[in-house]
């Protein structure tokens, strides 16, 4: 039997928060700018907010079984998950609007009303990863977060909690580790006295910069300049989800 897991608040708070801060950005852009680039390649912004209203379902899929120990996986398939995206993505405007806040407001009033013992429930990530339920509200905020920036509506990982970044380095620096296929690194946050390595091939590769930039960085988005101790580019990175 799995020990009692505690509910997640500070993970709860940044879902909250970083709907709040998405759907602000959301409501800042016009309809006509839903059909323009975000900083995703290959993805415009009915895209990324078809993929950020999908989440939240596929995210109420794990809540349920949790709640009943049925298990309701995120998604059907991988090809399933990008179907969806095609087919939500090309919805009027206003529809795509009303879905996106309403899949985040499903999905938190679902988050809220977990009972204490649910959040010990083991379910499985898209990933195929075995996790407590405890996880999801974490697994949210990396979306509602990371793709804030990415929709390029003006928030900047710079904007984000600093705590949230650091958490998220952390969720990062153990996933490259494992999959140990990329560089080692050993990085540094000037602005800040976070440390992280990173295990991969080669002898560890340092890098310091403020925290939003290694943020950026690591998990995979563009940084004009970075430059590793030695003044050389830093290494490219592959995915990291």
């Amino acid at each position: 039997m799995s020990s009692q897991v505690e509910r997640p608040e500070q993970a709860l708070e940044w879902v909250s928060d970083g709907t709040r801060r998405l759907l602000g950005a959301l409501a800042n852009l016009t309809d006509a700018e839903l059909d323009e680039p975000t900083l995703l390649p290959g993805w415009n912004r009915r895209h990324l907010l078809a993929h950020i209203a999908n989440n939240a379902t596929a995210l109420r899929n794990l809540v349920q079984w949790a709640l009943t120990g049925e298990e309701r996986p995120m998604y059907a398939s991988s090809e399933q998950r990008a179907a969806d995206i095609e087919a939500v993505a090309v919805a009027p405007a206003g529809e795509l609007r009303e879905l996106v806040a309403a899949t985040a407001a499903a999905l938190w009033d679902d988050l809220d009303g977990m009972p204490e013992e649910a959040w010990s429930a083991q379910i499985v990530t898209a990933q195929g990863v075995n996790r407590n339920a405890a996880e999801i509200p974490w697994m949210r905020v990396r979306e509602l977060y990371v793709h804030a920036v990415d929709l390029d509506a003006g928030i900047a990982f710079a904007d984000l909690p600093a705590s949230f970044m650091a958490a998220l380095l952390d969720d990062i620096a153990n996933r490259r580790t494992i999959a140990s296929n990329g560089p080692a690194l050993a990085l540094a946050a000037v602005d800040t006295d976070g440390r992280w390595t990173v295990g991969g091939t080669g002898e560890p590769v340092a890098v310091e910069a403020p925290l939003a930039v290694l943020t950026a960085w690591l998990s995979g988005r563009p940084v004009a300049a970075l430059t590793d101790a030695d003044g050389a580019p830093a290494p490219d990175l592959p995915a990291w989800l």
